[in-house]
């Protein structure tokens, strides 16, 4: 079996558009969780959710044709384009209009497209009556319309498809491509995931009461996973890709090897045993995790963070129970635990590519940021952790081994261990 590794990153994220700034503000502490207006006046109970505001689809004039880009309205695809290129060009490979990579893929996912997309391709119809809709609706429509779109900008000639999966969707593409360089059947795969910005989107998962509405006045500190207070989660939007390679294809052009993948695993708790279609099983959960350390060859000691999926809900206290069982350490050999949604809220099917972009910048530069809004614990949590686990400030110390996980509507799970290469 291959050795698969991560060469490339990219990433367009509430609190920076690309990998620097990304870098720099999960580092510093800084968030993108914003005010939207319009939720207030549509009186919605949450007026906040994060999205990349900076991000400028210029950005994107190298790689598509001006009339490409002049008419490419979904957000989704923007920041999905946008994060592969980077990836791509951040792993050291080149993109060419004339390049064909039969031994190169693409899986990137997403929850749906783009609901703004889909109102203004239903009211162009109806004002235009069907006769000047436009060429370019359906592509922008299309569940695998980013893996299309990626795979003609870099000429990919592999496996390339979109994968969806709810919160586990970001998780997901990277095992999947994970699997095909594993098995042979890639050398190089682009993997990632990206959720369109769309109030009419937050608006449903507010509807839900899901979403924080204690802190409209305050968006940064809205995102409180794991805090005494959460009062539920804010919804977010991005993407981010990644490239991984084979080990020996990596090492014979020289490339920089970030992070080594040495375990994964995908299942579902089958809406059995306290799962339903909003909740995860018990069973199911820990059962993902164990395989995941398993096939990494690992023991619990040797984890140094785990980076969770933790909402910002009153189900963070259970997943970090649940944590304490798959891992059987007391409180005080707990590994450190963190999450980017206090910063980044809950970027829903891009979740998973960003929050392993996050943990792969700090494995690669040896840090571990903070919890942002953590600073009184839930009470169970006390009871299963050590206090000193929850890092509320960013430390600054060598990262080996991270555990990633996200658990997703639908009672489906995913969780992959990153390791420094040797």
């Amino acid at each position: 079996m291959n050795r698969v590794v991560v060469t490339g990153l990219g990433v367009v994220a509430p609190n920076g558009v690309n990998l620097a700034q990304f870098d720099n503000a999960m580092r510093q502490g800084i968030s993108g969780i914003s005010h939207i207006p319009i939720l207030q006046h549509w009186n919605m109970g949450s007026h906040v959710a994060a999205y990349p505001s900076a991000f400028n689809p210029q950005v994107l004039q190298p790689y598509l044709s001006a009339g490409v880009l002049k008419n490419l309205r979904s957000t989704g695809l923007q920041y999905a384009v946008a994060a592969a290129a980077e990836a791509w060009l951040h792993a050291g490979l080149s993109i060419s209009k004339t390049q064909y990579l039969p031994q190169a893929g693409c899986i990137f996912g997403s929850s749906i497209a783009d609901i703004n997309h889909i109102l203004y391709g239903i009211q162009e119809l109806e004002a235009a009556r069907g006769l000047q809709i436009g060429m370019r609706q359906i592509e922008q429509l299309m569940a695998s319309g980013s893996a299309a779109y990626i795979s003609g900008m870099l000429g990919l000639g592999g496996r390339v498809s979109s994968n969806s999966s709810a919160c586990c969707t970001g998780t997901e593409s990277i095992i999947l491509a994970y699997e095909q360089i594993k098995l042979g059947n890639a050398t190089t795969m682009l993997a990632g995931s990206t959720e369109a910005s769309s109030p009419h989107m937050w608006a449903l998962f507010d509807a839900m009461r899901v979403c924080n509405r204690n802190h409209n006045h305050a968006p940064a500190q809205a995102s409180r996973p794991m805090q005494t207070d959460s009062g539920g989660f804010v919804a977010g939007s991005g993407a981010a890709a990644l490239v991984l390679e084979n080990y020996d294809t990596a090492q014979q052009r020289g490339a920089t090897i970030y992070a080594e993948i040495t375990g994964t695993a995908l299942n579902s708790g089958g809406q059995r045993n306290g799962g339903s279609i909003t909740a995860p099983s018990i069973t199911g959960v820990i059962a993902c995790i164990q395989k995941a350390i398993k096939q990494a060859g690992i023991t619990p000691q040797q984890i140094d963070l785990i980076s969770g999926h933790l909402t910002g809900t009153f189900a963070d206290a259970l997943e970090v129970q649940n944590w304490a069982t798959a891992l059987s350490l007391s409180p005080h050999q707990f590994p450190y635990i963190n999450t980017p949604k206090g910063l980044i809220g809950h970027c829903i099917s891009a979740a998973g590519s960003i929050e392993t972009v996050a943990a792969i910048l700090q494995l690669h530069h040896g840090y571990i940021h903070a919890n942002a809004n953590c600073t009184a614990l839930q009470p169970a949590i006390h009871n299963i952790v050590s206090e000193c686990s929850i890092v509320t400030s960013t430390l600054t110390q060598p990262v080996k081994c991270i555990i990633k996980a996200n658990f997703g509507f639908g009672d489906v799970n995913s969780c992959l261990v990153l390791q420094q290469p040797n």
